[in-house]
């Protein structure tokens, strides 16, 4: 079977990448040498003549994520690349002779907009009011619309932080900081966080599920702090983190929201202190999840 995979040289893609290689012909498009189809943008994509082999399955990786907009411009960069660069894929697809069977976009449990709670659900409303939640909604409810309109399943899975092997964003940072010894662990670490592995994630899409739908993926465990540094202490050969009393965090967060360049402030210690869990249910019933645990199978 031929796919074709957007986003192929990033974080998630290369793992996904990697495991649709075992049973299908990846077409990859990008901005990389990596890519078989390179672009300068997303915006370039509607102008690129069709594909002269059938595609079944489409999946739609590639996003802007991991940075805080400084600006205006910022902000606006989200809404072009992950919903216009979105709809501009979905327009280069409609050129083509022979539509895909399915699409599959990777999303965020950023969407339901929400900074706590358990077990959260796909019935929850989608009320994420960030420029990366606004822009994966978007992108959500376009897709949801493009595919009824062409008679192509839509797939989007709803991910919480990802797990895996170097990875990005706030996790990269919490491992750097422990490598070097200044990392503190807040609030005694006990808040659960919903979590999952990118190889699971690989495997899901693997077989290619011809299923409409959104739905959550979590490991079903969601470890918390305490587990999650405990593991790359241990991995890492360093001692296990300094808790840091929460009254005091509270201080070192209020001036952080004081000074931009400080490594934290209220939002990141609430964030660190209270449970956020999501509910893979209805994965697990419809797409035959069975994730693997992160705690023991993580390897940094």
């Amino acid at each position: 079977m031929r796919v074709l995979l957007t986003g192929a040289s990033g974080f998630l893609g290369r793992v996904i990448y990697a495991k649709l290689q075992e049973k299908h012909k990846v077409i990859s498009i990008g901005r990389t040498d990596f890519d078989n189809i390179q672009i300068k943008d997303m915006v370039d994509i509607s102008g690129l003549p069709g594909l002269e082999e059938k595609v079944k399955f489409v999946l739609h990786v590639a996003g802007l994520a991991h940075i805080s907009p400084k600006n205006e411009e910022g902000k606006k960069a989200f809404n072009h690349i992950n919903y216009e660069g979105t709809k501009n894929l979905c327009s280069w697809i409609d050129n083509w002779l022979e539509k895909p069977e399915s699409f599959v976009f990777i999303s965020s449990v950023s969407v339901y907009g929400v900074d706590y709670g358990k077990e959260i659900n796909e019935t929850n409303q989608l009320n994420g009011n960030t420029p990366y939640a606004k822009s994966k909604i978007k992108a959500e409810q376009f897709l949801i619309e493009w595919g009824k309109k062409n008679g192509i399943k839509v797939l989007i899975l709803r991910l919480p932080l990802i797990i895996g092997a170097n990875p990005p964003g706030n996790l990269g940072k919490m491992i750097s900081a422990i490598k070097r010894g200044m990392y503190f662990s807040i609030g005694g670490g006990k808040a659960r966080k919903s979590m999952v592995l990118a190889d699971d994630v690989a495997n899901l899409i693997n077989n290619c599920p011809k299923v409409d739908g959104a739905f959550n993926l979590t490991d079903g465990y969601h470890p918390t702090f305490t587990e999650l540094e405990s593991v790359v202490s241990s991995q890492l050969n360093r001692s296990k983190p300094f808790k840091l009393p929460i009254a005091f965090a509270g201080i070192l967060g209020k001036i952080g929201d004081l000074l931009p360049f400080f490594p934290i402030n209220t939002n990141t210690v609430n964030k660190m202190v209270r449970d956020l869990t999501f509910s893979d249910l209805k994965a697990r019933q419809q797409l035959a999840w069975k994730p693997s645990s992160v705690i023991e199978n993580w390897k940094i």
